[in-house]
């Protein structure tokens, strides 16, 4: 069964500011981190660099970067020690060619030295109610809507019922990210894991290039560093990835293996805000949708482990969160 994740948050084209106290500082401390983990990864013998034993670092060395780019040692040094320096668009470039970016990693460090080149997000809207209505008219196929940071907004019935820990979640941590991250291994729905989990967080940390040194963001990932070591190891790689549509298997207790195509889809009137749609990839998975028309599954479905898999009645699980997910709902 393929999942389609779609993606409807739209971004105004516009230049890339992150507002709250500290921004700058922290926005240049992760362009540093960001700088230093892209050239260490270079292999200097692939670059025509000579590759002596006096190598005490891996990758490339700054001068070497700043030769290569055509740009001043003491500039690029300046740079990736995260300093207070001017930068333009042409220099820029340079250092992305020579570091060998791809296009989400450059659009990133962009954003991180805040040369004009990425929207920012406006102010925070809740979902209009329309919203809920498509996703209902979705059925059977499983769609949700979550914020830039992959707080759970909205979903429909068929999205609970493949995926209870989600909806379930107390509304703090009713989060994708935090949630995938923190289902067990045996639980986990991914079939592909690793993969799956290194797109997430380099999807995540392509929008995070926006939010650097707002508390709430800043927080999120302390917490979830703090909370899973695997998503603090994939977190330090810097890896940004550039959303896509991916081809994902997931693995359910009742329906089996489902292969799916996640198609996201920005959301015009509330910015920030996606739809993630899961379409099925091949027919067993577009047959197995199918019994997702119906608003439970049959009850007694377990993990391998023992681990039991339970949807709360429908009327103690509803969206909590605005767009921001700052605050809760009370209408």
């Amino acid at each position: 069964m393929v999942f389609v994740s779609i993606d409807t948050s739209v971004h105004p084209p516009a230049t890339a500011r992150t507002s709250g106290k500290g921004a700058a500082p922290r926005r240049r401390e992760e362009l540093a981190s960001f700088l230093r983990s892209r050239r260490e990864r270079l292999d200097p013998e692939v670059m025509g660099l000579p590759t002596g034993t006096r190598r005490r670092t891996p990758g490339l060395r700054r001068e070497e970067v700043a030769q290569l780019a055509g740009v001043g040692v003491t500039w690029y040094t300046w740079l990736e020690q995260g300093r207070q320096i001017n930068v333009s668009v042409q220099v820029l470039d340079a250092v992305a060619r020579t570091l060998k970016l791809d296009q989400a990693e450059t659009e990133h460090l962009y954003q991180l030295a805040d040369v004009p080149a990425v929207a920012p997000m406006t102010s925070c809207k809740r979902l209009e109610q329309e919203v809920q209505l498509i996703l209902d008219g979705l059925r059977p196929i499983p769609a949700a809507v979550v914020n830039g940071r992959s707080d759970l907004l909205a979903w429909n019935r068929s999205y609970a019922l493949l995926f209870p820990f989600m909806v379930n979640a107390p509304a703090d941590k009713r989060n994708t990210l935090w949630q995938t991250f923190m289902v067990p291994n045996c639980c986990h729905p991914f079939v592909n894991r690793g993969d799956d989990l290194r797109r997430m967080v380099g999807n995540f940390r392509a929008r995070y290039g926006r939010h650097v040194g707002e508390p709430a963001w800043d927080d999120f990932v302390k917490r979830l560093c703090a909370a899973s070591p695997l998503f603090a190891e994939l977190w330090a790689e810097h890896g940004v990835a550039d959303g896509g549509v991916p081809v994902k298997v997931f693995r359910h207790p009742a329906l089996g293996e489902l292969n799916v195509v996640g198609t996201t889809l920005d959301i015009a009137a509330t910015p920030g805000a996606r739809m993630m749609v899961y379409t099925p990839n091949d027919d067993a998975t577009r047959e197995k949708f199918e019994v997702l028309r119906q608003d439970s599954l049959p009850k007694g479905a377990t993990f391998a482990c023992g681990h039991s898999f339970e949807l709360l009645p429908q009327a103690d699980v509803r969206p909590l969160l605005d767009p921001c997910g700052y605050r809760s709902r009370t209408d």
